[in-house]
């Protein structure tokens, strides 16, 4: 039979990454990152929006209050914060 390959990703298997803005840089090498989704209600349609905030790991303290950031899934840092920055989409002005 042929041997399969198996890739860094698929070993790791598939990560979330979400975008959203940074509500407080006041932690070291960690960021709180509100992300807002609208939804319609089930009953009456009206769409709501509902926001959660994650924290998440900047190691090089990139990020400011005010930030569009983009954020990824990875393994477990420490008791509440299991994100990490990827990138800084936009910067607060």
């Amino acid at each position: 039979m042929a041997e399969e390959t198996v890739t860094e990703a698929t070993k790791r298997g598939y990560r979330k990454t979400r975008q959203g803005v940074v509500t407080s840089d006041a932690m070291d090498k960690t960021i709180v990152v509100t992300i807002t989704t609208l939804k319609p209600h089930p009953l009456y349609g009206r769409t709501l929006r509902r926001s959660r905030a994650f924290k998440a790991h900047d190691e090089t303290n990139d990020a400011h209050t005010g930030d569009t950031v983009e954020i990824m899934e990875c393994r477990p840092i420490s008791k509440e914060k299991c994100w990490r920055l990827v990138r800084v989409i936009e910067r607060a002005k």
